[in-house]
């Protein structure tokens, strides 16, 4: 299973692909990406950045100071870029399909990089997290026959709540594994 260290470097890598970037720009973006419930500080994600360029994925350049500090001192911004090694890392992340792309850690940064994933990796991913989220919902289906008499309302009602939104996660799966199949069929018949 992937590393929460491996689905940032994902993260960044797709995302320095797009453009370059100031680690502060970085951080808002894989926020944003990543969700509200998943910040990640400096403290995350500069060691992750330092890294990408030991390994040689990306390079750092020094853009003019842009203002003032306080004392007199003027400071350059670090503006990260994606090297010729560090886009082959990033196809090479998109082209995995395996448990630790659909599995909750790291399934929400591979698709949001779908638009540049190879239509047949994205098509096993979706596969992958419903499969994985089949398994889960007879898992919960089963707790719940269980321990229905045994819990208060409130502990019903989140355990119905998960359910639901496993299984409206579920159905959007469906619609989405759907959606390229036909793509692919009309690919392959065009």
């Amino acid at each position: 299973m992937r590393s929460k260290a491996g689905v940032l470097e994902l993260a960044v890598l797709g995302l320095l692909h797009e453009s370059p970037m100031h680690g502060y720009e970085l951080r808002k973006r894989l926020n944003t990406l990543l969700g509200m419930f998943r910040a990640f500080s400096y403290g995350t994600l500069y060691p992750c950045l330092k890294a990408l360029l030991e390994q040689g994925l990306i390079t750092e350049d020094d853009e003019e100071p842009v203002a003032a500090r306080p004392g007199g001192t003027r400071r350059s911004k670090i503006v990260y870029k994606l090297t010729a090694e560090g886009k082959e890392r990033l196809q090479e992340l998109l082209s995995e399909a395996g448990p630790a792309s659909w599995e909750d850690e790291g399934f929400g940064v591979h698709f949001a990089f779908f638009a540049q994933t190879r239509a047949d990796v994205r098509l096993r991913i979706l596969e992958g997290r419903r499969t994985r989220l089949e398994e889960r919902l007879e898992s919960v289906r089963a707790a719940l026959a269980r321990t229905r008499e045994r819990v208060d309302n409130y502990t019903l009602e989140l355990q119905q709540h998960g359910l639901e939104s496993v299984e409206r996660e579920v159905r959007w799966l469906n619609e989405l594994i759907g959606r390229e199949r036909a793509q692919q069929a009309d690919e392959s018949n065009g």
